[in-house]
């Protein structure tokens, strides 16, 4: 949860943990944020082995032609196995550790000790005013007190090294997760970030790679596949009721001016930098998790390519010269991120998604949210849906009436708590069912990086005046067998 403002829907996102990130790996003893703000564009063209020592891959920024693009997405040889239906080790309780203890972090320790059976172990931030706070969460929880680790941006290393973890949750600035979700596979830990899950298309296939290297799961953390509507859609769509689906689309649209300009909301300010950096899609994962799972990406269909545009960059700028002084440091800042950014993915079988991200205009909070096929369209924002034969009238109708359809989470937690109307502690109720239950995690590592490839793709493709971008198969194939995913079977006992 990004905030505790009245918003009608706020945002599901993921990192305000005041933490700096990592330093480079290569030696440079320069930060990773500071690498980035020197770089233009984020780190996109930054050449992966220079950061990590790891393979570098293609860079798709850098395509000029088509043919570079294909080549951009062609998947390297497999280091190790696929973690595709891999299950957690079983484990009557699971042991946390929390990177990150800002707005979203901060409040999501709340919802891991609300869990049975859930212990928070260990803690880091190097603000330690918020390690200390969110500790008192947990003795006032009836736990004992968690280790706290606060002595620098480094510090989750060490936390990742500690030998009673069993999962770490990612809540940090986006700049730092691959480097964060890197260190807690390298240490045996099984790891869930917030969205996105990395930056760069060569630091998503390290996270594959690292995943089947280690055998340890590298989650996205999208709590929006796991929103009421969002699931009661999906197990419609498994059942046919919406026959053979055609075209979706999903969306990022959160007027987020205000808070991005708030010195304390945003610290660094490291959200609205990203403005300065990137003409794509910043944040794709809310939208596109959810349609990719109506259409069974990596579980029977896979996505191939994507076309994106941007308007100008104007809302911030505007924004700024209504509202911040003169002097503020802003006005040094030069926006280049498209206030909208609209994509088109196309799917193996023909299938379209629509993408939009926009959160530097006036606009009601969407996520869009639709589903069409063959025989009727769900539209959410507001909810409503027209489905033959039952609707014959060209009129749209009342979601509520397919309540039936819920999904068993949702029967069973019908009044969950926490934020975001319940979905996240359904989202972390289920991740620790399977942990504890040694159950295959409803998502993996081959989702987390799809949903968050339209990040540089995107920006690719508005730098290419839309031209198509291969979107790689990070499955190696293996997307073309179905196998369960969100829409799951209640666990027996």
């Amino acid at each position: 949860m990004h905030d505790d403002t009245p918003l009608p829907q706020p945002d599901g996102s993921a990192d305000e943990a005041a933490t700096e990130p990592t330093p480079g790996q290569g030696g440079t003893g320069v930060s990773r944020r500071a690498m980035m703000r020197n770089t233009g564009i984020a780190g996109v063209g930054l050449g992966l082995a220079g950061l990590t020592g790891g393979t570098a891959h293609a860079n798709p920024a850098a395509a000029t032609t088509p043919a570079q693009a294909e080549a951009a997405a062609q998947a390297p040889p497999r280091k190790g196995r696929t973690m595709i239906g891999v299950p957690f080790e079983k484990r009557s309780t699971v042991r946390v550790g929390i990177v990150g203890l800002g707005n979203r972090g901060g409040s999501m320790i709340d919802l891991f000790l609300a869990l049975p059976q859930v212990k928070v172990v260990a803690l880091c931030d190097p603000v330690k005013e918020k390690a200390a706070t969110a500790a008192k969460k947990v003795t006032d929880a009836g736990q004992p007190a968690p280790a706290t680790y606060t002595k620098g941006p480094d510090d989750y290393e060490n936390l990742c090294k500690r030998s009673d973890l069993d999962f770490v949750y990612v809540a940090t600035p986006w700049e730092s997760h691959f480097e964060m979700a890197k260190a807690a596979m390298l240490n045996g830990k099984h790891v869930g970030v917030e969205c996105p899950i990395a930056l760069e298309l060569g630091h998503l296939w390290e996270l594959v790679d690292l995943s089947e290297r280690t055998r340890k799961h590298c989650m996205q953390l999208e709590n929006c596949c796991y929103g009421k509507n969002e699931m009661r859609v999906l197990r419609m769509a498994h059942a046919g009721l919406f026959g053979e689906l055609l075209h979706g689309a999903g969306a990022y649209n959160h007027d987020l001016r205000g808070l991005m300009f708030d010195p304390d909301y945003y610290e660094g300010p490291w959200r609205r930098l990203w403005h300065t950096r990137l003409r794509g899609d910043l944040y794709p994962n809310h939208g596109f998790g959810p349609v990719g799972n109506y259409m069974d990406v990596n579980r029977g269909d896979r996505v191939t390519h994507i076309s994106s545009f941007g308007t100008p960059a104007l809302g911030l700028a505007e924004y700024r010269k209504e509202h911040m002084p003169p002097g503020d440091p802003s006005w040094k800042e030069t926006y280049i991120e498209s206030d909208r950014t609209i994509s088109l993915v196309q799917t193996e079988k023909g299938r379209v998604i629509r993408l939009e991200h926009d959160v530097s205009t006036p606009h009601p909070y969407s996520r869009i949210n639709s589903l069409g096929g063959t025989r009727g369209v769900f539209e959410d924002y507001p909810e409503r849906i027209y489905l033959e034969p039952t609707h014959t009238d060209d009129q749209w109708h009342d979601f509520g009436e397919y309540a039936e359809w819920d999904h068993w989470l949702w029967k069973e937690h019908s009044d969950p708590p926490g934020g975001h109307g319940g979905m996240d502690y359904i989202m972390l109720f289920r991740l620790m069912q399977c942990m504890q239950l040694g159950l295959v995690p409803d998502f993996d590592v081959y989702d987390a990086v799809t949903w968050t490839a339209p990040v540089p793709l995107s920006h690719a493709s508005i730098k290419a005046k839309g031209a198509p971008q291969a979107i790689p198969d990070f499955t190696r194939g293996l997307w073309k067998k179905a196998r369960p995913g969100v829409d799951s079977e209640k666990p027996e006992g």
